[in-house]
């Protein structure tokens, strides 16, 4: 890994991390200022579809985020015009392996390592949160046996279901399936299948004029997660069309959502405390409710 530069990111671009299809799996890593160990992690995944896109589409929050103090890695995985499904979950799994199996040169900690992608990106997010260590997703790119354990998840404008209740099958994702693909495929592709009370904490961001991924997907995966007793959160933006985030404004509120989010359930654990809530709420009732007054 590069030396820490005093008060810059240091990126290492094309790591090698795995194989896949035959070929190197790459990644490039983005280490903090301050040298360190046993800190937290993100692996950050592209989007594009799972036809396109690069590693280097969240570069803003490689940088954003390891000014903070986390390692962010930004992985490639086969796009469906390589590989078709699950050959996209196997390679970021084999990402996640690689950073934990190298937890001591990294300088992280392996119970640290969070996942956070946009999009496609968002949904192979999603689904490594949902299938952590599960047979059939883990693939073979690498780090055989390490755990694909997450500690928190990050999705922004999510296919988070890719079926229909009684509706024909989709067919542009034969792309990603292949042609003649099944419900049964879809639904084991699709992260909201898997919502369950061992989730891990999980945040949804979205805009409400997002023309390619409406913004209902993540409206249903924070309810299935919140009705299956799972910890979720889920920001909503207005007027926000596609990947609006790539406006640097929105970029950066948003990877200071990530932040908050990150450091409440993965660098520093903590929740509200019920003693002070229940003070509040006493106080307010005890002055007859929340008026301009008392909240001045």
């Amino acid at each position: 890994m590069a030396e820490p530069q005093a008060g810059r990111v240091t990126v290492e671009s094309d790591v090698v991390f795995g194989r896949g299809g035959g070929r190197d799996l790459k990644c490039n890593v983005y280490m903090p200022p301050q040298a360190g160990t046993a800190r937290p992690a993100v692996l950050l995944v592209h989007g594009g579809g799972w036809v396109n896109g690069d590693r280097s589409q969240l570069h803003g929050y490689g940088i954003l985020l390891g000014r903070i103090g986390y390692v962010c890695v930004a992985t490639e995985y086969r796009l469906a015009g390589e590989s078709k499904w699950p050959a996209q979950i196997h390679d970021v799994k084999a990402a996640l392996r690689w950073m934990r199996a190298n937890a001591e040169r990294l300088g992280i900690d392996a119970e640290k390592i969070s996942v956070s992608g946009n999009s496609a990106g968002a949904h192979l997010s999603l689904m490594l949160a949902g299938t952590q260590n599960v047979a059939e997703f883990e693939g073979d790119g690498g780090n055989a046996g390490v755990s694909t354990h997450v500690a928190a998840s990050i999705a922004f404008y999510a296919p988070a279901q890719l079926y229909a209740h009684n509706q024909p099958l989709r067919e542009e994702l034969s792309f990603l399936f292949g042609r003649g693909y099944t419900v049964e495929t879809a639904r084991a592709a699709s992260p909201i299948d898997y919502a369950s009370a061992n989730f891990p904490p999980t945040l949804l961001i979205t805009g409400n004029k997002d023309e390619l991924v409406p913004d209902e997907a993540s409206f249903r995966m924070y309810r299935a997660l919140i009705d299956a007793g799972a910890k979720a959160e889920l920001h909503v933006y207005a007027d926000a069309p596609h990947a609006f985030d790539a406006t640097p404004e929105f970029g950066r509120q948003a990877a200071a959502i990530m932040a908050l989010f990150l450091d409440r359930y993965v660098a520093n654990p903590r929740t509200f405390s019920t003693a002070a809530s229940q003070q509040i709420a006493a106080e307010v009732s005890a002055a007859g409710g929340m008026t301009a007054k008392s909240a001045s």
